[in-house]
């Protein structure tokens, strides 16, 4: 069994955004020249998500929009970890929503996706580096 493993670093110009990176993970895979197994894309902070949804048009603010009602930034002071000096108590519980890591089965070299399937990097505390893993292990 072979196993190719690289992080990318994602830096968001702003506290929330979600960015499509199916095709840097089909670049990864590519590089490693596994054509049956597993690939694992791994958010490593906990403020960040990583999730498979469609590309559709308004979708991502669709997301947005439901984590900010669901868990909105302000008031700051409505989270108790917040009282620990930070101000990003809302970005854990929207990370815990949208999720840590996919898994995606490697077939015939390609990531085996559903229709419309893609990987999206969600970012709920940005403005400073943070990485994500990629695992892809198999034959």
């Amino acid at each position: 069994m072979k196993s190719h493993t690289t992080y990318l670093t994602f830096n968001t110009k702003t506290r929330r955004d979600y960015v499509n990176i199916t095709s840097r993970i089909e670049e990864e895979l590519a590089r490693s020249g596994i054509k049956e197994g597993l690939c694992l894309v791994n958010a490593m902070h906990i403020t960040a998500s990583v999730f498979i949804n469609d590309n559709e048009r308004g979708l991502m603010q669709d997301f947005d929009d439901f984590l900010e009602k669901l868990a909105p930034h302000e008031p700051v002071s409505a989270y108790r970890h917040n009282n620990t000096g930070e101000d990003n108590g809302d970005a854990h519980i929207k990370r815990s929503v949208m999720g840590r890591e996919v898994v995606v089965a490697v077939t015939g070299g390609r990531l085996d996706f559903g229709p419309w399937e893609q990987i999206f990097y969600g970012e709920f505390d940005g403005r400073r580096p943070k990485r994500v893993l990629v695992k892809i292990i198999g034959e």
